[in-house]
This record gives structure tokens, sequence and C-alpha cells, in this order.
């Protein structure tokens, strides 16, 4: 009976080849470069580092893997700040390491994808030290202002109350210059002036640059920053209301304090993300190839991120990130929780393009952490089986969790700007420690004797090479959801979602095609469950696979009827 389902299983996904363009129902992988593999004995992550893990990443299954920044930086905040949006960063590696990276990917069959950050630079871009010195060429290239001049005190103050993501003001004196700067992140990002068309056609020149170098698309980087409301008639720029939340955000320099109306998800930004799409199709026109995607970074509402998709005449971001589920999901909510959630996007989602979950990232807790370490193949479970896209930070596979780093080895701006109290709260160093690769010293991630963040302390026992080599592991039901996945009644199929008690349950299928059931408990309390009160397994069913803790295993014929959904756990049937 199970070499049947095996058999059936690999005719379908035999047959599945050609069926649909490669970025379709894609399985992406997030790599934070500086912590993935360092492979000249700096303690730094680099570009060989990837192209050595690529087959890694192939044997897996992932369609493509994202990069967060490469460009040369001075890494006030690890990468997002580009001095030179047309090299690599040194201690990443050269440009022939990244030529040498595109051609392995091309061989192994990953696609690249790079981080484009284009709301701001590094201060030390020579487009900055050009606008500081008024240049004619770069003069507007960034926000400037005068300021305004107390009343009272006779002082000059910033323009607006607008406030910066990493705390205190968006405003920042020049002394050269004589005048503020923009920079809604940190005072070294000054943020780029996209009502100049040389700003534009600049950073169109960047993308055509690295899509000619072989890159297969881009994840673009806190897009709804791009523009602020222009100056008023009186040259002024308006202060944005107080959000008067003393409970929740009670100090005046924190980002929260306001409501910004005046410099977030304004019409102009999602006009330039469609300019961006029109140019990544008319690159492939012109050179041929596979599709160039575009993901979309938008932490912004649910009406808006639809827009991003498009506007019905034109297209946007083939992937604008779904982030329902790190900003309104926890290891507090419910069955009907995540299933309001998924049914949400899917009903909202416009006609002719691919859902998408994204469950960690670079900014995040890590999964594992979030929902707690019992649910991590549960969380996994539900990514992997949802319909359309799946985006995997890199370590999740595994199950890595936070690490605790110290207020004296903290380097994440957002902390560092804050105090030894309250720092951890705002840091995100503790989910981009290095990977976990093996139990060598400082996990195989370096020959080094240090690490540029501390390497988590239970490396020894939770590393990709003992997940590898074990019978049982969180990477082996990875890698048989990211197989299952390229069946058809995951690529194609419908899904059929509900929720019973603490009990997340939903079929996949398409018509001609295997039925799927998937059975998720995120409560703490067994649950037995007739399965064939919902969906039409049968008398048996296959567990293709299911969590670590759960008490059936691969391969095991059970009875529908009579499922037990034990707790903290994720199971995958097929009916039989």
């Amino acid at each position: 009976m199970r070499k049947q389902i095996a058999a059936s299983l690999l005719l379908a996904l035999v047959g599945l080849v050609g069926a649909t363009e490669w970025w379709e129902s894609g399985n992406y992988y997030q790599i934070y470069p500086r912590s993935f593999r360092d492979s000249d004995g700096d303690g730094i992550g680099d570009l060989n580092g990837v192209t050595e893990k690529l087959q890694y990443l192939k044997d897996i299954g992932f369609t493509a893997t994202w990069l967060s920044p490469i460009f040369k930086s001075p890494m006030v905040d690890f990468g997002y700040d580009i001095a030179d949006f047309y090299q690599v960063h040194p201690e990443y590696g050269t440009m022939e390491d990244f030529e040498r990276m595109i051609a392995k990917a091309k061989e192994v069959g990953i696609k690249i994808i790079l981080d484009f950050v284009p709301n701001h630079s590094s201060d030390q871009s020579e487009w900055f030290i050009k606008s500081v010195d008024s240049d004619p060429a770069y003069k507007d290239f960034y926000i400037w202002h005068d300021g305004k001049i107390n009343s009272e005190t006779g002082e000059r103050e910033p323009p607006s109350n607008w406030n910066s993501e990493f705390r205190y003001s968006a405003w920042e004196w020049n002394d050269v210059r004589q005048q503020y700067y923009l920079h809604q992140f940190a005072v070294q990002q000054p943020d780029l002036n996209y009502r100049n068309p040389a700003v534009v056609n600049e950073m169109k020149n960047v993308i055509r640059f690295w899509l000619a170098k072989g890159v297969s698309g881009f994840r673009i980087d806190a897009v709804p920053y791009l523009f602020e409301v222009d100056l008023d008639r009186y040259n002024q720029y308006p202060d944005e209301p107080l959000t008067n939340d003393a409970v929740s955000c009670p100090d005046p320099d924190d980002h929260c304090y306001t409501q910004h109306i005046y410099t977030q998800n304004l019409p102009e930004t999602l006009d330039m993300v469609y300019q961006w799409r029109e140019l990544v199709d008319e690159f492939q026109a012109e050179h041929g190839g596979d599709k160039r995607l575009l993901m979309t970074e938008a932490y912004t509402s649910f009406d808006i991120m639809m827009k991003y998709y498009g506007d019905g005449v034109r297209n946007g971001s083939h992937i604008p990130f779904n982030f329902d589920f790190l900003s309104s999901i926890n290891n507090a909510s419910t069955a009907a929780d995540y299933v309001a959630h998924i049914e949400k996007w899917m009903s909202a989602m416009p006609a002719g393009v691919y859902a998408n979950w994204v469950l960690g990232n670079h900014d995040n807790k890590r999964v594992a952490s979030r929902f707690g370490v019992q649910r991590t193949d549960l969380i996994n479970i539900l990514l992997q089986t949802l319909p359309g896209h799946a985006v995997t930070y890199n370590g999740e596979e595994l199950g890595m969790t936070d690490v605790w780093i110290s207020w004296e080895d903290t380097v994440d701006p957002p902390a560092c700007n804050s105090d030894p109290e309250h720092y951890y709260d705002r840091s995100r160093d503790p989910n981009r420690t290095p990977y976990q690769w093996d139990a060598s010293n400082l996990a195989g991630f370096t020959s080094a004797d240090h690490t540029w963040l501390p390497v988590s302390e239970d490396y020894k026992t939770n590393n990709a090479l003992q997940q590898l080599r074990a019978p049982r592991s969180h990477l082996q039901i990875f890698k048989k959801l990211v197989q299952v996945r390229k069946e058809p009644s995951f690529r194609e199929g419908e899904l059929s979602i509900q929720s019973v008690d603490d009990v997340i349950i939903f079929s996949r299928q398409k018509s001609g095609s295997d039925l799927y059931v998937i059975v998720l408990n995120v409560g703490g309390t067994a649950k037995t469950l007739d399965l064939t009160k919902y969906y039409a397994l049968g008398t048996q069913a296959e567990v293709i696979t299911t969590s670590l803790s759960s008490q059936y295993i691969d391969g095991e014929v059970i009875k529908p009827s009579a499922f037990v959904a034990n707790p903290y756990v994720g199971t995958v049937l097929v009916a039989v």
C-alpha cells in the first residue's frame, strides 16, 4: 500500500514538469548572508559561503533564495545602508565571487533574488557626499530642509515632528550644507528623494545592472517609506498627528508616537512599484529567459497590501509579502484566528495572482521562539501546505531559536539606540545569529575563533548535519513537505479550511488528483476527530508526514474516523 502511494506521488511530480513557470507556487528561502556560512575565516558569512551551500538548498527542494543586502556598505544597519549600489561589499567578497555564485546557482537549479533597498542610501554614498556639497547633479537627490525657528527660543529646530523607525527625530542637521536631511531609519541612512526624476532613473539603472548580472528578481525593502508628502505652499512639512496612546507608546522619541500619514503609504509609492514591474517585464521581453520576479516588503494596511498586486490596469509586485501571520498571530492565537487570517487573504486577492505566506524573517523573532518550540513542525506544515508561495527564513527548517545577546554584544541599531533595560525587546540580533551547520566548533559556520554574533549554545544538538542523519527530525519533515508540495493537489488544488475547537483542518485537492487533509492542533489538549465528517477520506488514510511529537509515523495507515490530533502536532494525510 505504501509503495503504491509513493509511486503515485512520484508520477504526479514527474507529470508536473513544465506545467507552470518557475516562480508560480514557489518555495523561497531567505539567506541572511552575514550569518549563513563563512568561507574565509573572518567570522562573517560571505558569498562564497552561500555558493558552497547552494546544493544543500537544492537538495531540500527550494525554488529560489533571496539574499539580504550584499552591496558595499559601512554596515551601520548591516547592509541596509548602501554606499555603492553597483558594488559587492568587500567583507562578502568580490564581483567575481558574485558571478561565480550566479553560475553555481544556474548549475544546481536555484534562482538568486537580491534584496533591493531603494528608500535610502548610506551617508557614505558618493551621491550623498555630493548632495552635501550641493553638486548640481545631486543637490536634490535627498530630502533637505532649512528647518524652523522656534518663536520663543530663537533656536533652529527640525522641520517637523517626524520620528525615525530607530527612535528620535527623523531629521538630522548637516553642518556643511547648513540644512536638515530626512532619515526614516538610522541617522546614517538618508532618504532618497523620489520626487526627483534623476533618483527614479538612477534606481532603475541599479535594477537593470543586477538583472544583467543574472539575478532572477528583487525583494524590495521598506517600500511604504519611498515618498513623503510634498512641501506645502509655505515650503513647510506638516507635523504628523499623535497616536495619543499612553499605554503602548508613551515615549515621544519612539516611532509609534505619531501617526505616519505624511511619511508612509502615499499613492505615489504604488505607482513606483508598478513602474518597477514594467521595468522587469521589459527586461525579460528584451533579453528573454525566465520571468524576473518582484517581491515587496510592506508592513501596511490590508487594503493597501492588495493594491501592491496591481490596480486592475497595471501590474505590481508578483509577491507582496503577506505579513498577517507575523503581525497578527502568536502562540496564544486560536485555530479560529489562523483560519480567519487565511480566509481573509484568500478572499481578498485579485484574480490571477498567487497567495503567499511569510512566517519568519530577519526582522522578527524566530518561529520556534514566537510560537513555541513544540509547534515548530506544525508551523512549517502549515506554511508548506497552504496554496501559493512559501517563504522560509534560514534556520526555520531546523527549528533554530532566538539567542540571548547581551547588551555588550548588541549591534542592532534600534537596540543600540535604547538602553540596557529595554534593548532586548527592540533588538533583531537574537534571530540573526549564525546558521548551525554541524556540531564542530562554532557550529561549522566558520573556521575562526569568533563570530560576528554569538552562536546558539544548542548547536551541538540542533544542527543541519545531525538532522540530515537522523531518521526523523525537523529538517527531514521539512524536506518531505517541500517534495509533497509539488504534487498537483498542492500546486493547483482548492483549499477548504475550517477550525474545530483548537484544531485547524483543511483539504487540498485538484480534480482527478489525490485528496490531502491537513490537521493542525494548535492547542495543548489532544482531540479525537472523525475527519470523514468534513472530508471524503473514506475508511483509510496514509500519514505522509507528521510532527516529531506525533503518535503516528510517516507511512502509517490510519482510520480517519478516529484520528487523534495530539497537542501542538501537525499531520498531512492522503486518502487511500
